[in-house]
């Protein structure tokens, strides 16, 4: 099968989907209206409410919900039950549900003064569930710090590409601080600001691989004695100034860093998926990778287990984190909503596509039954170093050898790996932030202190390092995949209830959720069994007692907050917008229902 057809035609449908369908949800489920003001500007406070050009929106919104996720997920899918259903999984996901979710987050949102949808559901569904929700989302993100951190820090140190990384990765910072403050004074128009930072970015790029390659010492000198420094020091030292990078990006405020540097980093994305698209269509590639390999795979069947691994590019719940978290208080006007998220969503989608064109097409595949990493029963061959290696190896045969031979393998593969590791910073300092949100929403009333923007973050910085360090996040990593698609099916679910009460139609809503909801319970089952039956490596049973009861109480938590839910939508009348001004109900509707 070529490459270029199937991504042309998936492009196709997600255009198609996001004129008519997106339409659809913006007017008949939002009820969208330009003349309703955003809490961006009722609330304006130059920190975290704090309108934005549409651009730089999207390009924010985009950089944190993009991270590795729509490259790992379909690579991993791929190999395990072939490009075909993860292909399909993608087109229908993320029309049908992944957009819907993103979308009506950000508006629900938008409708209770940026609250997250853990706060709105203190409103639309019970305190408790709020409280529960609230805590789930708490967790999740501390989980992807740690994580996303030391995914940092591996690429940092990886031997081959990871010193020409450290240059561009940092000074895309100092670049991004010196077009925010260009933009904020306008001393220039958008464009030529956006062509100078972009093209900064890309010189340093350059400049990190030619010149500038850059690495921790093995020793250092201190008094006169020399300390050598290991692998695990340089990995501390990295972790802290990650850590560190958190805490000052997540209080800054969000037009000096948050908006211009996830605006640099989406035009470096835009770059590498024309580029991208462009080699496929010159190289016109066939699919070596098998477009169907079983319905059953050793991480399960393909359902639940597919819905699960593939997650960004079809539906991710961590997007109605960011959609109701910082998008939501950066929202100039509700017209600009859907290309921001459901837009948003579907190029995530096209970024998958493109995965799946450039791996598949670009490296050579063997199937068989047992293989090397983490690619049985479908092996990359030669594609070794996990599914992030393997986008960029194929990134750099595909655009640096088989199409613009002048670029050179080496470079494109860099580009690539960097056009990735760049949202890897966007996302740690998003999550930061967003967590600040939930402890801020669940306990500044209780005590002021939880005010403050430092001590917040601290309270979710601190417990990240400690599983970063201690190497524990490790333990429980294995049911994220499913709690990320749980906090989807949750969101969901609060999402119909909102619209349960604004007498607007639920079922685009409440369908999708339950089918999300028996996924991930199913999924968390899986992992239960799989807990009980392990081995460990002289073939001993050895149970994971720890990730088991992790995956037990994600079940219990989720079939709370679900009973909650539907206990609240019997006979629920009520507006659930904190200002009837901000409710798509009509005036008469909501004098109606509050009499009730």
């Amino acid at each position: 099968m070529s490459a270029v057809a199937v991504a042309l035609g998936m492009i196709v449908f997600l255009g198609l989907g996001y004129h008519f369908y997106g339409r659809f949800v913006e007017q008949k489920l939002a009820a969208c209206d330009d003349g309703r003001p955003t809490p961006a500007v009722v609330q304006r406070d130059g920190v975290d409410y704090e309108p934005a050009n549409p651009l730089v929106l999207f390009g924010h919104h985009f950089s944190s919900i993009a991270g590795v996720g729509p490259i790992v997920g379909p690579i991993l899918g791929m190999a395990l039950f072939g490009w075909a259903p993860v292909l399909g999984w993608i087109a229908f996901g993320s029309v049908f549900i992944g957009g819907v979710h993103d979308y009506l987050s950000l508006i629900v949102s938008v409708r209770n003064q940026g609250a997250s949808l853990a706060d709105v559901a203190a409103r639309v569904v019970s305190p408790r569930a709020s409280r529960v929700f609230a805590m789930f989302l708490w967790l999740a993100l501390v989980l992807v710090i740690a994580v996303f951190a030391s995914a940092g820090t591996k690429a940092l140190m990886a031997p081959d590409l990871g010193p020409k990384m450290v240059f561009p990765t940092f000074m895309v910072i100092i670049i991004a601080i010196g077009l925010g403050a260009a933009v904020r004074r306008r001393i220039a128009p958008l464009w030529l600001l956006t062509a100078v930072a972009v093209g900064a970015a890309l010189f340093c790029i350059y400049i990190g691989n030619a010149y500038l390659p850059m690495s921790l010492p093995d020793a250092v000198a201190i008094g006169g004695q020399t300390f050598e420094l290991t692998q695990h020091a340089q990995e501390t030292i990295w972790f802290l100034i990650l850590m560190l990078y958190c805490v000052v990006a997540s209080v800054m405020p969000v037009w000096l860093l948050l908006q211009p540097r996830d605006y640099i980093s989406v035009y470096t994305l835009f770059i590498g998926l024309l580029l991208g698209f462009l080699a496929l269509m010159i190289a016109s590639p066939t699919l070596s990778a098998p477009a169907w390999i079983g319905a059953v795979s050793k991480q399960g069947p393909i359902w639940p287990m597919l819905f699960v691994i593939v997650a960004c590019g079809a539906i991710s719940g961590f997007h109605s984190v960011v959609a109701s978290g910082t998008t939501s208080k950066q929202l100039a006007r509700e017209g600009h909503g859907r290309a921001i998220t459901f837009g948003a969503m579907l190029l995530e989608s096209v970024l998958a596509v493109l995965t799946i064109g450039l791996v598949g097409g670009g490296l050579l595949w063997a199937v068989g039954d047992k293989g090397a990493d983490l690619y049985a029963p479908g092996i990359i061959v030669g594609g070794g170093g996990g599914p992030l290696a393997a986008f960029a190896k194929g990134f750099g045969q595909i655009v640096g050898y088989r199409a613009f031979p002048w670029i050179g393998a080496s470079l494109a593969a860099l580009f690539g790996m960097v056009m990735v590791k760049t949202f890897t910073l966007t996302t740690l300092d998003t999550c930061t932030r967003l967590a600040r949100f939930v402890v801020t929403e669940q306990f500044g009333q209780m005590a002021p202190i939880f005010r403050n923007r430092l001590v917040a973050t601290l309270i979710t910085i601190a417990p990240a390092f400690i599983l970063l360090y201690s190497g524990a996040w490790n333990v429980i990593w294995p049911v994220f995949g499913a709690a990320n698609q749980l906090i989807a099916a949750l969101a969901l679910l609060v999402i119909g209830c909102y619209l349960v009460g604004c007498r607007r139609p639920s079922l685009y809503a409440v369908i999708p959720g339950f089918f999300m909801l028996l996924t991930t319970v199913g999924a968390l089952t899986l992992q239960i069994r799989s807990c009980i039956t392990h081995l460990n490596e002289a073939g001993q049973p050895e149970p994971q007692w720890t990730l088991m009861v992790f995956a037990i109480a994600l079940i219990g938590l989720a079939l709370y907050v679900t009973a909650e839910v539907v206990n609240r939508t019997k006979g629920f009348r009520q507006c659930p917008c904190v200002d009837p001004e901000y409710c798509p109900v009509e005036t008469e509707q909501v004098e109606e229902a509050s009499a009730e």
